[in-house]
C-alpha cells in the first residue's frame, strides 16, 4: 500500500525531501511523523466517511494517509465544484465529517457542527444530519468527477486499487527520483495517484503550491509568466498538465524560452490532445507523453513512456490492466472499481465498459477516437465521432477551441474560438479547408461560427478537465446553430 511504502522510505532515507509546499519543506521522516499525529487526531472517526475540501498542501496528503491508517472513507471535494455539485457529493457519499478551512463556503451549504482545529489551518466539522448511504466493502476513497452531463457519480475505490495504478506507472517510467510539480488539484484522482503517489513510491519529492502561486487566478485565465518562474525555480522531473497549458508551453519555447533540463516527463491527458500539438512539442524536444484513464479503473489505464511512445496513441496499457475492443468500444479489466455509491447493481463488476471508442494497433498501442455517447448520426445515417473532427480542426494552433455538431443533420458545423484576434474569417476558412482534406466527405465541416467568448468551466461549457459540455453548449448556442444550418442549406 502507499502508506506502507512511505513508511519504508522513511526508514531507508529519512532525511530525503518528500514534500514542499508554501509553508516549507519536509523529509520522509517528518512526513511520517506528521501523518501519525493527524491520524491520532482523526482516530475518533474510524469507520466513518470524511469529506476533504482543501487546496494542494502537505495537509491534504496528511489527511489522505491518516484516513488510510484509520480505515476512514475519504471523499475528496474539488474546490472547483459548484455549490450544487459539492452538496450532491457530500449527500451522495454520506459524509459524516468535513475537513476544511474555517473561512470557506462549505458550512454555508450544509449543516455543520462546531469545528475543531486539526492541522495547518484545517478544521474538522461533524455534520448534524449525515445521509445514510450504501457503498461496497473495502471502499477507501469515493471520487467524484464533473461529468459532461448530469450529476457526477461517486466512484468507490479500495486502497489496493489505488496502489495498483501508482505501482504500475512507477515501474513503467523509470524516472529520476526528483521533484514532481503538482499542477492539478490533489482532489483529482489523476494528480492524487499518478502525481503524489507515484512520486513517493519512486522516492522523490512532491511540490504542491497553492494555485495562485502557480499563476492560476481562479478563472479560466492564468499568468503564464508566474508558472514558468515556478518551473525554473523548482526544476521538476515531472508534471501532469492539460492541453491548454501545453499550448502555452509550446508557444513559449517557440519564442526562445528554455524548458528546464531536469524535466523528463510532461504527462498530458483529460481531453483528446491534437496530434499536431504533440508533433510541435516533439519537434521542440519537449518530453510530452499522452495517456488515458478513467476513475472507474482507478485513473491511468495506458500511457506513452520514454521507452515506448507513439504520437497519436494514448500509449500501451499498463501491466495491471487488460484492454479489449468490442464493437469499437474500449473495455478494461484487471483493476475495476468496486462500484458506484448507492448503486448496488454496479458492484463487483470485473469489466469496465468505458464508453470510449477506440482500437489497439498491431504493436499494442491504444487509440481513443471519442465517446460512444457523443456519436453523431447524420441525416444520411453516417456515424461521426465529433472528437475525431475536432482533433483535425484543432491541429491548427491558432484555433484554441472547437465543438462539432451534426446529429440528424446533413453535414457538420463547428463552433470555434481563437484567442488570436488577427486570425480573421478568411484565415479560419483556410484552416478548416486544411482540416477537411483529411476527413471523408460525410465528416467535413461545411459551416462555422466564431464563439463570442471562450468555453469555460465557470460558464458551464467545459468540464474541469477541459472536455466540452455538449448539451450545455447546444442549449446556449441553439439559435446560432439553427441559423447556421438555415444559411447553408445544401
Amino acid at each position: 500500500m502507499i502508506w506502507e511504502a512511505v513508511q519504508q522510505r522513511a526508514l531507508t532515507q529519512p532525511n530525503s525531501l518528500a514534500f514542499i509546499d508554501a509553508d516549507g519543506a519536509y523529509s520522509y521522516a517528518e512526513l511520517v511523523e506528521k501523518t501519525q499525529s493527524v491520524a491520532q487526531s482523526l482516530s475518533q472517526y474510524a469507520g466513518q466517511v470524511m469529506g476533504l475540501y482543501a487546496g494542494n498542501s502537505i495537509s491534504w496528503l496528511l489527511v489522505d494517509f491518516a484516513c488510510q491508517i484509520n480505515e476512514i472513507v475519504l471523499v475528496p471535494l474539488p474546490v472547483f465544484f459548484s455549490n450544487q455539485q459539492l452538496v450532491h457529493a457530500i449527500e451522495t457519499a454520506g459524509v459524516d465529517v468535513l475537513i476544511h478551512s474555517d473561512n470557506d463556503r462549505l458550512c454555508d451549504l450544509v449543516d455543520c457542527l462546531n469545528g475543531s482545529p486539526l492541522t495547518a489551518g484545517l478544521i474538522s466539522s461533524s455534520l448534524a444530519k449525515p445521509t445514510d448511504t450504501q457503498k461496497p466493502k473495502q471502499t477507501a476513497k469515493i471520487t467524484f468527477t464533473s461529468g459532461s452531463t448530469g450529476q457526477p457519480k461517486g466512484v468507490c475505490l479500495s486502497n489496493q486499487q489505488q496502489f495498483n495504478v501508482a505501482d504500475a506507472i512507477q515501474q513503467s517510467l523509470h524516472l529520476t527520483a526528483g521533484k514532481h510539480l503538482s499542477v492539478l488539484p490533489f482532489s483529482t484522482l489523476l494528480e492524487n495517484t499518478a502525481g503524489a503517489y507515484v512520486t513517493l513510491l519512486n522516492g522523490g519529492c512532491v511540490v504542491a503550491l497553492p494555485s495562485e502561486k502557480l499563476g492560476f487566478n481562479g478563472s479560466s485565465q492564468f499568468d503564464i509568466a508566474v508558472f514558468f518562474e515556478v518551473l525554473a525555480e523548482q526544476q521538476p522531473v515531472s508534471l501532469i498538465i492539460l492541453a491548454e497549458l501545453l499550448m502555452a508551453i509550446v508557444h513559449k519555447v517557440e519564442m526562445g524560452w528554455k524548458l528546464p533540463t531536469s524535466i523528463e516527463m510532461i504527462a498530458i491527458g483529460g481531453s483528446k490532445v491534437p496530434s499536431r500539438l504533440l508533433e510541435q512539442a516533439d519537434a521542440l524536444g519537449l518530453p510530452v507523453f499522452e495517456g488515458y484513464g478513467l476513475s472507474e479503473c482507478g485513473s491511468v489505464v495506458s500511457l506513452n513512456t520514454p521507452g515506448q511512445r507513439l504520437i497519436g496513441s494514448v500509449g500501451k496499457p499498463l501491466k495491471h490492466v487488460a484492454v479489449q475492443i468490442n464493437n469499437d468500444e474500449v473495455l478494461v479489466s484487471g483493476n475495476s472499481f468496486l462500484g458506484y455509491v448507492n448503486e448496488s447493481t454496479s458492484w463487483g463488476q470485473r469489466l469496465v465498459e468505458t464508453g470510449d471508442l477506440g482500437y489497439v494497433d498491431e504493436h499494442g498501442f491504444l487509440y481513443i477516437n471519442g465517446r460512444k455517447k457523443n456519436l453523431l448520426i447524420s441525416s444520411f445515417a453516417r456515424n461521426i465521432s465529433p472528437e475525431w473532427v475536432e482533433s483535425s480542426v484543432l491541429s491548427d494552433p491558432n484555433i484554441n477551441q472547437c465543438v462539432i455538431f451534426g446529429d440528424q443533420r446533413p453535414y457538420c458545423i463547428a463552433l470555434v474560438w481563437t484567442q488570436n484576434k488577427q486570425f480573421k474569417k478568411a484565415d479560419i476558412d483556410a484552416s478548416l479547408s486544411v482540416a477537411n482534406q483529411i476527413l471523408p466527405d460525410y465528416a467535413k465541416v461545411k459551416a462555422w461560427i466564431r464563439l463570442p467568448v471562450p468555453l469555460s468551466y465557470g460558464a458551464g461549457t467545459l468540464t474541469a478537465n477541459g472536455k466540452p459540455m455538449r448539451i450545455n453548449i447546444a442549449q446556449q448556442y441553439a439559435e446560432q446553430i439553427n441559423t447556421l444550418y438555415m444559411e447553408h442549406q445544401e
